[in-house]
């Protein structure tokens, strides 16, 4: 699973601090409806983010959305850092792991929270640089446990949707592309990138769109038209779905708390 997260700016910073659980109850069950969570754990748990559950280890870090239901199911006193934030809705949104190892950058995440912490509540300006801080390292952690670089039938195919998103796309299409059959194109996808190639068409389409409704004054049929959706209905659909409203009050305001599961 993955959440799509804004990190053109500072992120506006509610709360940070260090939780201890599991000692009255060894399980919670909650929800922030207008903020983002974000944990660094020092203990082994499970994690069930909106039904999906995750096991977190110390070093682990976790992202969840604003809105999203989390339960949480300790083995005894559990301590993690955390702050609770709202996201800029600036830039195109990068697509993170909701859970994920942090590994050698556990410590410096640590120093960083901690830093965040230290300047609350007086110094907001500050508390919001360390945690922005912290939330881009979190964002380029490299990804886990590939051992090698992207497949070539892969990268030719994300090239080839990159470049021809006004475009209808069809599997077989990219696939022929890739150089690779239709089924192999599906199971390489899936493996190195967590997304079907429809996924990661409709992702790549709607991170489009979303810049262009924001960044600039092209009208919502040409927005459309220019991710390769002339289907209006379908466009207006796919970015309540994808992107937590319309394409109008997209480019009207800032969407409520914005966060969204991608995968």
């Amino acid at each position: 699973m993955r959440v799509a997260l804004h990190l053109a700016e500072p992120p506006v910073v509610a709360n940070a601090g260090v939780g201890v659980h599991g000692v009255r109850s060894l399980h919670d069950v909650f929800r922030l409806p207008d903020l983002w969570q974000v944990h660094l754990y020092g203990y082994a748990a499970t994690l069930t983010v909106g039904g999906h559950p995750f096991a977190v280890a110390p070093g682990s870090v976790s992202l969840v959305p604003a809105g999203v239901q989390v339960r949480f199911d300790y083995t005894g006193r559990s301590e993690h850092l955390f702050a609770h934030f709202r996201p800029s809705t600036a830039g195109e949104p990068l697509t993170v792991p909701a859970v994920q190892e942090a590994g050698a950058s556990a410590a410096v995440l640590s120093d960083l929270f901690r830093a965040a912490i230290g300047a609350s509540p007086g110094d907001s300006p500050r508390v919001a640089a360390e945690v922005w801080a912290a939330l881009w390292r979190i964002a380029q952690l490299p990804e886990p446990d590939t051992g090698r670089a992207r497949h070539g039938a892969v990268a030719a195919a994300i090239a080839h949707i990159e470049a021809n998103l006004a475009r209808p796309l069809t599997v077989p299409d990219v696939a022929r592309v890739a150089g690779v059959s239709h089924n192999h194109l599906t199971r390489l996808f899936r493996a190195e990138t967590g997304l079907p190639v429809v996924g990661w068409i409709r992702r790549r389409r709607m991170a489009r769109a979303h810049h262009l409704l924001t960044a600039t004054t092209m009208s919502i049929p040409a927005i459309a038209a220019t991710v390769g959706m002339d289907d209006l209905q379908a466009f207006n659909k796919t970015c309540r779905r994808e992107l937590g409203a319309s394409p109008r009050a997209i480019r009207s305001g800032p969407p409520p708390t914005n966060g969204t599961l991608v995968g």
